[in-house]
Order: structure tokens, then sequence, then C-alpha cells
């Protein structure tokens, strides 16, 4: 075995040789597993039964050869990579057994938790407290080994000296199953990964990674027959993340094709999303885009990244199929996370510090449902449940994907590409008819501007409508051709792919008719409507993601002037719900960014303006109630509208305390 690693690593002179001259910075000689198989299968299966015994013998050899460094003795590993993507050699995280212990395996995963770098003791220097005697002592386990006794005299009794020590870095990684590989609704397995030396700080939470090591067992605190599992790192290595790996078999790819070019394409994909719910369309066909997305990696010249994913808020009373909504995309999303408003925080959406027995009593950073799905989509049931502090953690999550830590002494930056679904109730549970729809989310407006597209969902009293509702929904209790209706058009499986598909091969650019179109849009919702504000750069920012998304349902690299019709006119239905100002009969999107729209803020600057000239000239500061109600009748706000305004600045004491003001 030694004379066969003799002359596998002399062909590899080359390499060792650079790692000698950059040592201490590079100390691994990475193999692949392919190559060490093509040189002797029977080493290589030998790795895989014994990888104790290989990757010793393996580093032996290394260190006898004659290496020219400028350090005495330098420490070198030997690592391998690239094992086959098969059972017994790559293995799903649920499916390493009792059977691999022992074993070398490649493993993939998402890392959801990183410790701190701490230092281990490699070997333990020891004194004698009797006669004085030198032992060192070997530590491959987590606890500091002793020595049985002194070679000298025979004595018990040692002192560990940790100055005289040789220590290395160990770094304990926690990692979780991609959630691409999972069906909808299984739930990820986890394993830990103990990672040392150079292999420490490799990767960060939310990393993707394939790690190749040994499956070891770690005893319980307390005596008991049940051990926890974990991987000791040999190697690890980044993936670039891909929104899908979903395999799709040439056959598949030609369904694919010839699916996009369907003139009812658009129909069944929607048709597709939830068709257990019966009706809304443009919800629908906003997730649909949103499941597309828009072209990815595109960057300004000074280096700032577009977003390409869509964001979309869902607001709607209890009863309307919110939740079911959510939980029908986590199924059909290549790639999802659901998590709920009451039992998240903003660490459970982004990333946290924490310290727990995971890290020995160090801190650790836990990675939350914003990197856990990046790539995919995070779905945010109970939106309005989460306290106001963890809701504004996720501002940056929203519009630069990235989440920013600095916690217990450490500062680090994430990825958060991710889309995000959320469903919000109002603030009353319900939507009063009475005031504006806007006023009455309860979500801060510097968070519901992030979201391209705001759904509100009323609960209407319809006859009609309740009829066709409940035959959609007795239908799910019958079978037969009945049952059939409720089937998607196209079917799960393939819809999968084919948003997999789309969304690693199509990368749309605007024509210039579709620019045009999208340009007219934008200035004439900015021109109209005098000063009130009507469109800001972000609904510019969204169109061109909905017009892309929409050419990526079609297969297509270019964004058509059909695209950005579908993308303005889908834009406009939300503006019309959300933003229009009924008082002036246009959309005012400061109803979204702000508590008022700007034709209820002059109005109260009016009023505030009155109340002022009728202080000054009143002989005792005052001015009363029904004056000013009639004054304001003079400038053109009703009496509704006055009382309205009046209440409110008496219950804020805005004019008392901000402007010294009184009245009765």
């Amino acid at each position: 075995m030694k004379e066969k690693i003799e002359r596998f690593l002399k062909k590899k002179k080359k390499e060792i040789n650079r790692i000698a001259e950059l040592y201490p910075e590079e100390k691994s000689l990475l193999i692949d597993y392919d190559e060490l198989e093509g040189y002797d299968r029977e080493l290589a299966e030998e790795l895989i039964r014994n990888p104790d015994e290989i990757i010793s013998a393996f580093e032996d050899v290394l260190s006898g050869m004659n290496i020219p460094t400028i350090v005495e003795n330098p420490k070198l590993h030997v690592r391998f990579h690239n094992l086959p993507r098969e059972k017994g050699y790559s293995l799903m995280i649920r499916d390493i057994t009792s059977d691999y212990i022992g074993k070398f395996m490649a493993i993939e995963g998402v890392v959801n938790r990183v410790s701190d770098i701490l230092p281990k003791v490699s070997i333990a220097r020891f004194y004698c407290n009797k006669c004085g005697e030198l032992h060192d002592e070997v530590q491959p386990t987590r606890f500091l080994r002793e020595p049985l006794f002194c070679k000298n005299c025979k004595r018990r009794d040692f002192r560990f000296v940790p100055d005289e020590s040789e220590w290395t870095d160990v770094q304990r990684l926690q990692i979780q199953e991609p959630l691409e590989l999972l069906e909808g609704g299984e739930e990820a397995r986890q394993i830990e990964i103990w990672a040392e030396d150079d292999l420490t700080g490799r990767a960060t939470a939310g990393d993707k990674i394939t790690e190749t090591g040994i499956m070891r067992l770690l005893p319980p605190r307390k005596k008991g027959s049940v051990y926890y599992k974990f991987h000791e790192a040999n190697f690890i290595e980044g993936i670039e993340k891909e929104f899908e790996e979903l395999e799709i078999t040439k056959k598949e790819e030609r369904e694919i094709k010839k699916l996009s070019k369907d003139p009812k394409l658009y129909d069944k994909v929607i048709n597709s999303i939830a068709p257990s719910i019966y009706g809304y369309r443009e919800i629908k066909e906003a997730i649909a885009l949103q499941l597309f997305g828009g072209r990815g990696g595109k960057k300004l010249p000074d280096g700032t990244t577009v977003r390409p994913d869509l964001h979309i808020l869902l607001i709607g009373e209890p009863g309307v199929a919110k939740s079911r909504i959510l939980q029908y995309v986590t199924q059909i999303a290549p790639k999802s996370i659901y998590v709920t408003g009451k039992g998240t925080t903003g660490a459970g959406l982004t990333v946290a510090a924490e310290r727990d027995e995971f890290a020995e009593g160090a801190w650790t950073l836990k990675a939350g449902a914003l990197v856990l799905a990046g790539g995919g989509v995070a779905c945010i049931d109970e939106f309005d449940k989460m306290s106001p502090e963890d809701r504004s953690a996720m501002h940056e999550a929203l519009e630069q994907q990235t989440i920013s830590v600095a916690k217990a002494g450490i500062v680090a930056r994430f990825k958060a590409n991710t889309a995000v679904l959320a469903a919000s109730n109002p603030k009353f549970s319900r939507f009063d008819p009475y005031k504006p729809l806007a006023e009455q989310f309860d979500i801060p407006p510097t968070l519901l501007s992030r979201f391209d597209l705001i759904f509100p969902i009323r609960d209407v009293l319809d006859k009609e409508l309740d009829k066709e509702i409940a035959d959609h929904m007795l239908k799910m209790h019958k079978t037969g051709e009945e049952m059939k209706e409720l089937e998607p058009e196209i079917p799960t499986d393939l819809l999968r792919k084919y948003i997999a598909y789309s969304r690693r091969n199509v990368h749309p650019v605007l024509s210039d008719d579709a620019a045009e179109k999208i340009k007219e849009y934008y200035v004439d919702l900015r021109s109209s409507g005098g000063e009130t504000v009507k469109a800001t750069p972000r609904q510019l920012e969204a169109l061109i993601r909905l017009a892309e998304a929409s050419a990526k349902v079609r297969l297509s690299d270019t964004v058509t002037v059909s695209d950005a019709e579908r993308a303005i006119k889908l834009t406009d239905f939300v503006l019309r719900e959300i933003a229009y100002d009924e008082s002036t009969g246009q959309i005012d999107i400061d109803r979204i960014v702000t508590d008022h729209p700007k034709s209820t803020r002059d109005r109260i600057r009016v009023i505030e303006t009155i109340i002022q000239e009728l202080i000054n000239e009143s002989g005792d500061g005052m001015a009363s109630s029904e004056d000013i109600i009639e004054e304001a009748k003079s400038r053109g706000i009703d009496r509704f509208r006055a009382e309205q305004i009046l209440i409110e600045l008496k219950t804020s004491r805005e004019s008392r305390k901000s402007r010294g003001c009184n009245y009765l």
C-alpha cells in the first residue's frame, strides 16, 4: 500500500512544491477521487472503507518526502474531493445511518449555523507533579486525555501546560439538506460538521457546500447507549448557488420547449397556481411571474446589483385563503421555505448570533429563512403578527438582498437573494369601508414600499360570487370528472421543472419597443395629477422585473411589447386597488409610503393655517372648532373631512406641542 501511495504522490511533485513555497498559507494537497480511482481502483475503494488508515498513510508518505520549506516539520494534510454522485459515496443527510460509521463519504447541504473559530489542543503537554517528567499526549477527541501514569515514577498526578502544548483551530458547522431536493412539506434533516486547521472559515451561514469526510460518533454527556453523529471534515468546497438543480431529461426538455409554444401558455400557468382556490386571477398571475423572476446578474457601473426577485404582499381579511396560497407555492416552487409570523423572530427570518452548546458556549451565527431560501421563495404567513423590530430587520434583505450582522463581536454579511411572498391581516382584522385602504395596513410604510406588488383581499358579500365559490369548493369533496376540474392544467412536477429550466437558461433583454412602452407608462404616471406623487423609480424597476419574468414564461430571450403590457396591466391593477385617491380621482403613491395621501396632507396644512390665523385674531389665543370648520368650508374642505382632521390633530396633539396652537 505504501509503495502505491509513494508512486502516486511522486506524480504530484509540482503541486507539493507549490504548497511548500506557500506554506503556511497553503497546507493541503487536494486529490481528485476520480484521478485516484483511475490510478488504482483498489486503493480508492480502501479510502471509502478505511479512511483513517489511508489518509494517515498518505500524510505519512507526504511528510517523509523531501519538501523544501522554511519551516521545520511542516504539518501538511491530504484532502480528497469529487466523489461519485451515487449512493455509497455521496449521501443525503437523511440516509446517513449507523452503517456508515467510520466510512468516507460526501454530503451536500446548506450551512445554517456556524460557530466561532476556537482553539483545540492536538498534542497536550503534561508534567508529572511528583518527579517533573515531561509527557506529550495526542488528543484525538474533544475531551482532554491525561497519560495513564508517569513513565518515570508510575504516579498519576499531572499538570497540563497549555503554553507548551500544540494547538489547532477548530470550527463547528451545521448543515441542512438543500430545500430544492425535498418534496413539498418535507422537513430538512441536519448534521454537524467539524472542521479543523485550514478548513476553518471556509463557509458561512447560507453557503451551499459539498463536504467530504468521515462519520464519527459523539458519546452522550451522561452515560447512555445513544450516541450523536457528526462528520469530521476532510475537505469543504462551496457550490455556486443555483435556483434549481432538478435533473431534466432530454425528453422533459423537449416537452418543456413544446409547452413554451402553446398559445394558451399563460392561462395554463396561471390556472396551475393553487387551482383548488377559486378566483384571484391577478394574484395567481403575479405569483407565476414571481416564480420565474426577472433577469439576474445585472450590475450598475458603480457595482450596485439590481435585484431580479419580485416581492409580493397579500393583505386580506381572515378566511380568504391567503395561507393556502402560500402553502401551495411552497409545493410548486423548486426551492422554498414556509414560516409564520407567530413563531418567527428577526433571527428566524434573517441571521442570529446565539450562544449555545453547539459552539462550546461561544457565539454562533444561525441563518434564517431569507438566507436558507436563497435563490428561491420565502413564504411568510401572518406577517402582521411579527413585532415591528422583527419586520424592520427585513428592510436590507428585501431591497439589497443582503443581511448584515454586527452582534457579539461578529461582523458579517450574508446573501439573501430570495423572493418574498408574504401574507398579512388588516390592522383591525377586517377592512373598514369608510377609511382609506392603505391606512389600514399594519406594516411600516418603509417596508411596504419594498414590495413590488401589494394585493388587498376583501371578503365582499356577493350572492352570485358566493355561489360560485361554494360550487368550486364542493368539487373538492367529490370524485370523478368534477374532481379533475381542480387539477392543475400543467402537472406540478412538469411546472417545477419548467420554472427551473427557465431560471437556469433564459436571460431576457428589453427590446427597444418594450423599453419605450414601459417608459411612456411611467412618465405618464409621474406627470399626470399635478404635484401628486404617482410613481417612484421603485415602480419602474418593478415594471422591468415583471416584464422580464413574462418573457421567461415563454422561454424568450427578448422582452417584447406584449410582456411590457402584461407588466403594466398588473401594476395598474394593484395601484388602483391600493393607491387610488377617491377625493382626487387619481393614483397617489403617498398613500402607501406615508400615513396620508398628498390631498389629505394638503387639507391638514390648510386646517393648521386656519387655526393659526384664528388664534392670532382672537384675544385669548384660542380658536373654536366651529369657527375652524366654517372657515375650512369656505376654502373647499367639507365639514366631515374638517372634523376628521381636527380629531386627528387633537389626538396627536400635533398642533399644541409642535406649533403652539390651541383650539376649543
